[in-house]
Order: structure tokens, then C-alpha cells, then sequence
């Protein structure tokens, strides 16, 4: 019964520590015409006026879709949101939610091949991230030099349609299980450093994608570091945030 009694309060703690750091979110909606776009972004600890801050994009997976404007912060907000982190890293971060039955990456068919990643027109909600952005980039408190895309599952393929899009905006980009046309990735290779990071037991996304991927960039002569995860599915960002160094690598990224 205590050991019962001891987990329930585990449970409890753990959630309401979930719910801190949530809040450290700010709750928005960015509106273009009749298209809205609900996001989150947190500040830096003592906001400074007048000082420039790394800033990070994070794409959440198929499903954390929604319009609660909450579920996106289920994976990656909490490193960010840990105290030690926002004092180690001071930085802007921004967690967009797409909305049920869109996708960052028109990407549907299941083998996630090639002949599936093929460039589409720029439309639906990632036009409304990719305005965003900019119009947070746009202002004297972001560094220009640090700004970071990263992702996971339909996040992963959003975060390389995204530097395959514009090249020249990102410093770095960290797809996790995601999938993209190699054919592509030669522009960003020239400028964007990536770490990518998949499970090799995954049923979702294939690992082949992300080994495809990386054997292009380092054939278009990227700065790229490829991370592989034995024996683990789908939830690859389980074990990437866990990584030792994995922020330090991150904003230690300036634009080439």
C-alpha cells in the first residue's frame, strides 16, 4: 500500500512539474488572412533589451496535431524549459502546432522512399511557420547567426523541407526519424551543420530514410554526425534528448 501510496504521489509530481514548465510557454496564435497558426514560444530567463538570443524552432510529430495549442509541448519542451538549461542556454523558443489532418511535409505515402519525397508546392500550415519565424528573426533580439530547426517524425521531414526551402536561414538542423529527397539536401549541405538521430527497430519511419539522408549530405561535403540507436522504434526522441552534449552541440552552431 505505501509503495502504491509513493507512486500515485510520483505520478502527481511529475505531472505538475510537467504543468510548470508548460507555462513557461507563452500561449499564441499567429493569424494570416482566415489561417491561424497556434504556437508557444519561451523567453530567456532576465529578457535583456538590446541583447541578441539564439532561436530554435521545434516541429512536433503527427501526433501531437491538434488545436489545444498545448499537446506540441509533449516532447522537447521540458529540456528546454529545465532550469539548469534556460540558464545554460538563454534562448527563444518557438513550438508551433499543426492542425488535425494537415502535415508540416505533404508526406504520405508509407515507405517514405524516394519516389515519395518529392518537392511540393510551399502551402498549408508550414507557410504560416515559415512567416513566423521570420517575423521573430526579424526583430533585434534574435541572433541571426543561431537559429535552429529541429524536429521529430513529421517534425523530422518538416525540419529538412524547411532548410531545403532556405538554406542560407538556418545554422543548424536536427531531424530525428525523419525522411527527406536527397536530391534536395545539396543547397543546405553547403551551409546548415545537422545531426541526425534515428531508432534502427523503427516500424514508422524506416531507419534507410535517415541513413539515405545522411550519406547524401556527407556526399555534398556537409558538416553532419549521424546517430543510430540499436534495438529502439519509433520514439528515437526519447534517447536523442538523453544524449550527453545534445544542447551543448546545438548552440554551439553558428551560420557558416
Amino acid at each position: 500500500m505505501k509503495k502504491q501510496l509513493l507512486l500515485v504521489a510520483l505520478l502527481v509530481a511529475a505531472c505538475f512539474q510537467a504543468r510548470a514548465q508548460y507555462d513557461l510557454y507563452e500561449k499564441h496564435e499567429y493569424v494570416i488572412g482566415g489561417d491561424t497558426l497556434r504556437y508557444r514560444v519561451m523567453y530567456p530567463e532576465n529578457y535583456e533589451a538590446g541583447k541578441k538570443y539564439p532561436m530554435v524552432l521545434f516541429l512536433h510529430g503527427l501526433g501531437e496535431s491538434g488545436s489545444d495549442n498545448e499537446l506540441q509541448l509533449r516532447f522537447g519542451a521540458g529540456q528546454f524549459a529545465n532550469p539548469v538549461n534556460r540558464e545554460r542556454y538563454p534562448a527563444i523558443v518557438i513550438f508551433p502546432q499543426c492542425p488535425v489532418g494537415k502535415y508540416w511535409l505533404d508526406m504520405r505515402p508509407a515507405s517514405f522512399d524516394e519516389s515519395g519525397m518529392t518537392e511540393q508546392p510551399f502551402a498549408g500550415p508550414m507557410t504560416l511557420v515559415w512567416d513566423l519565424v521570420q517575423s521573430y528573426a526579424d526583430t533585434a533580439r534574435v541572433d541571426r547567426d543561431r537559429i535552429y530547426v529541429m524536429g521529430l517524425s513529421m517534425g523530422g521531414m518538416g525540419t529538412y523541407d524547411l532548410v531545403c526551402r532556405f538554406p542560407d536561414f538556418f545554422a543548424a538542423a536536427v531531424p530525428i526519424c525523419g525522411a527527406a529527397n536527397t536530391r534536395r539536401l545539396e543547397a543546405p549541405a553547403r551551409s546548415v551543420a545537422f545531426r541526425i538521430y534515428h531508432g534502427d527497430a523503427d516500424p514508422i519511419v524506416p531507419v534507410e530514410a535517415s541513413r539515405r539522408a545522411y550519406k547524401a549530405l556527407k556526399r555534398y561535403g556537409a558538416q553532419v554526425e549521424y546517430f543510430e540507436f540499436p534495438g529502439v522504434w519509433h520514439d528515437s526522441w526519447s534517447w536523442t534528448f538523453l544524449q550527453p552534449g545534445f544542447l551543448d552541440w546545438v548552440f554551439s552552431q553558428k551560420k557558416q
